[in-house]
C-alpha cells in the first residue's frame, strides 16, 4: 500500500492550493495532513475520518483548510486558501486503517502510512 501526495507548488500570500492524496490499494479508516517547516517539528493540520466524513482541524487553519474524500478514488483532498507565508513547509499525506475518533485525529504516532511529502512555498 502506498499513498502518493502531489498539488504543493509555490503561491503567494493570499492564494490557493490543493493538495491530493492518493491510496493505491485499499480504502483507510482516518486520512490526515500533516506539516513540516524548516527548524520545527511535524505538526498536524487536518484529518477526517472516512467513513462519515468528520474532520478535525488545527486552529492554524480553521476556516482557510478543508480536507475532503472521495470515496470512489480512495483519494483525500486538502483545499487550501488564503494562504500565508507561514504555511510553507513540507505537507505530508498520512492514513491509518482505523477510524480514529476527532480527539485522537492529531496523533501522528497513530498513523502507520505515509506519503513522502510536497513542498508548499507561499511568497511573494
Amino acid at each position: 500500500v502506498q499513498l502518493q501526495a502531489s498539488g504543493g507548488g509555490l503561491v503567494q500570500p493570499g492564494g490557493s492550493l490543493r493538495l491530493t492524496c492518493a491510496a493505491s490499494g485499499r480504502s483507510f479508516g482516518t486520512y490526515a495532513w500533516f506539516r513540516q517547516a524548516p527548524g520545527k517539528e511535524r505538526e498536524f493540520v487536518a484529518g477526517i475520518r472516512w467513513s462519515d466524513g468528520n474532520a478535525k482541524y488545527a486552529d492554524s487553519v480553521k476556516g482557510r483548510f478543508t480536507i475532503s474524500r472521495e470515496k470512489a478514488s480512495k483519494t483525500a483532498f486538502l483545499q487550501m486558501n488564503s494562504l500565508k507565508p507561514e504555511d510553507t513547509a513540507v505537507y505530508y499525506c498520512a492514513a491509518d486503517s482505523r477510524s480514529w475518533i476527532i480527539g485522537s485525529m492529531a496523533r501522528d504516532d497513530l498513523y502507520d502510512n505515509w506519503g513522502p511529502g510536497t513542498q508548499v512555498t507561499v511568497s511573494s
